[in-house]
């Protein structure tokens, strides 16, 4: 059988090269076309962190819910808004086209916008709350496209094949990640204090015009971008491995000889391949030998016979997923930013003079570090470390996350040791069954966990931006990018897990450690646990890190 012929069963494999190719316009794309999507991604992310940052405080509030259940729904919706980027992906990638699945994904986002604004303002009160959920989860279908894609579309603006704009996108995502820091922080100062001084409403109206400019940002630099269509189902060459591997089971794989090994369409030993073999994950490599059936048969069944380089793509996706495993603990703890960080806060003074600072408002502080941080890191560290490492980013992508890990468990540490005294103020002041009374201590108390947490995202959330962008096959990038934001999904629903566990376990044995009454609940005891349980994570994560392979560059 000679494996440099072109059977048909692989003319899909030539479409998507040429797709990939086409996009490669030197006339678009680059920081002219990224700035663009930048700006539209600031704009979408105002409009969410204007309302994510102070979702609870409407839900206790207007909606009068109990914290714990409030805090339960704010992780379920947004780990719903981070899993269904998954179900975005496939459809963008399989079908739509990236463009297109941002297009239509911003419009049905300005509809929940909309509809969200309009029932804060004129819904009846025995209506607003199921119209209210209705309204978030519209919201969730609108960032199911959004997310996955707009920051592979970005990415995408920056050629492989160009040294200088390989050297661009490493930078572009410290960049990306301190755009939306941005545009967070201005949601904070601006609307927040809205909601809280003005009107829900007027704060949602605002956030609603802020998706209206994302849209029409991204329609204005058209022109600009190299566009791709769908490259096909990534799942469908994923199971093709496995599929041929299992079937071929029996076949015996001989270390080192490349002979009976297919190499691709257009591609021979000799020949420069996309990726290199690796020896993890050797049963897969029964799917790339040429048995006695492929060889008598004129056409290549891409259920029994798979490419070197496809059997590579489904092991870089094998060797991702325990990454990925190891940092939903590090979304778990920054889940409780915009939960009982909040609540905290709002127990304590947060008057200067006459004003009255939000509730909510102290997430500023994580911004600010990022925006402070970020430049350093680009700048400063990246230079420096790169002298002693040699590595063109400083430290590697999984280093990077290594260290947000570690900042995180110091972020725990800091807010177990913070509550533990505002209890102990409220204990010597008889406010254990006041939990309305305002602590006579200073919200400041709360700011150096904000920015220690703003500290963690800079090395964590955005390393893994990258490892998920840069490690996935080209062809499966935006379900990368799905990947990355399913952290945050998956972390919120186990932050959920982990409440109503210690709830029932803490309530066999006297008081419950999460409860309605802040002041008498021991939040610093919850902290203490969920530090441990990041220490442990910690360690397996740098196991794993050890024998982690990257893809060949």
């Amino acid at each position: 059988m000679d494996s440099s012929g072109s059977p048909h069963g692989h003319h899909h494999d030539e479409d998507i090269e040429e797709n990939i190719i086409s996009q490669q316009n030197p006339s678009k794309g680059g920081w002219t076309a990224a700035i663009f999507i930048i700006f539209v991604e600031m704009a979408e992310r105002f409009a969410y962190y204007g309302m994510s940052g102070n979702l609870i405080t409407y839900l206790t509030n207007e909606l009068e819910e109990p914290i714990p259940m409030a805090a339960k729904n704010v992780n379920t919706w947004t780990g719903v808004s981070a899993l269904l980027p998954l179900l975005g992906a496939f459809i963008a990638d399989s079908f739509l086209g990236r463009f297109t699945t941002i297009l239509v994904s911003s419009i049905i986002y300005c509809m929940g916008m909309s509809l969200l604004t309009v029932t804060v303002s004129v819904v009846p009160l025995h209506l607003r709350k199921a119209m209210f959920f209705v309204a978030l989860y519209i919201l969730s279908v609108g960032l199911a496209g959004h997310k996955p894609c707009v920051q592979t579309f970005a990415a995408d603006q920056f050629s492989e094949d160009s040294p200088e704009e390989r050297k661009a996108k490493s930078s572009f995502f410290n960049w990306w990640y301190l755009g939306i820091i941005v545009a967070g922080s201005a949601a904070i100062l601006v609307v927040i204090y809205i909601q809280d001084n003005v009107s829900w409403a007027a704060g949602f109206g605002i956030m609603t015009g802020s998706m209206v400019v994302a849209l029409i940002l991204f329609l204005l630099g058209i022109k600009k971008y190299r566009k791709e269509g769908p490259l096909g189902s990534p799942f469908t060459k994923v199971a093709q491995v496995f599929v041929a591997a299992v079937r071929k089971r029996h076949t015996e794989v001989t270390t080192g000889d490349s002979s009976g090994v297919y190499f691709g369409d257009d591609t021979s030993p000799q020949q420069p391949l996309s990726s290199v073999h690796t020896n993890q994950f050797r049963f897969l490599d029964k799917a790339m030998v040429i048995d006695h059936l492929d060889a008598s048969s004129e056409t290549i069944n891409p259920w029994r016979l798979c490419s070197l380089d496809q059997v590579e793509q489904v092991k870089l996706l094998l060797r991702l997923i325990p990454i990925w495993i190891f940092c939903l603990m590090f979304a778990v703890v920054q889940s409780f930013v915009q939960t009982f960080f909040t609540k905290q806060g709002s127990t304590m003074i947060r008057s200067i003079g006459s004003f009255q600072l939000p509730q909510a408002s102290l997430l500023i502080f994580v911004g600010l570090t990022i925006i402070v941080v970020i430049p350093i890191y680009d700048r400063a560290f990246v230079p420096t470390a790169r002298k002693f490492t040699g590595h063109p980013s400083g430290i590697t992508m999984l280093q990077r996350i290594g260290t947000g890990l570690l900042i995180s468990i110091i972020t725990m540490v800091v807010a177990a040791v913070v509550e533990a005294k505002r209890v102990k103020i409220i204990r010597d002041h008889n406010l254990l069954d006041n939990p309305k009374a305002i602590v006579p201590m200073r919200v400041w108390w709360l700011v150096p966990q904000y920015v220690i947490s703003g500290l963690s995202d800079v090395f964590a959330f955005v390393g893994i931006q990258e490892l998920f962008y840069d490690q996935m096959p080209e062809a499966m990038r935006s379900l990368g990018a799905a990947f990355y934001l399913s952290v945050t999904g998956v972390g919120n629903f186990i932050s959920s897990g982990i409440i109503t566990l210690v709830q029932v376990i803490s309530s066999k044995y006297g008081e419950k450690w999460i409860s309605d009454n802040i002041n008498r609940a021991h939040l610093d005891y919850f902290y203490w646990v969920i530090a441990a349980l990041s220490t442990l994570n910690l360690c397996i994560y740098v196991w794993i890190a050890k024998g982690f392979v990257y893809k060949k560059s």
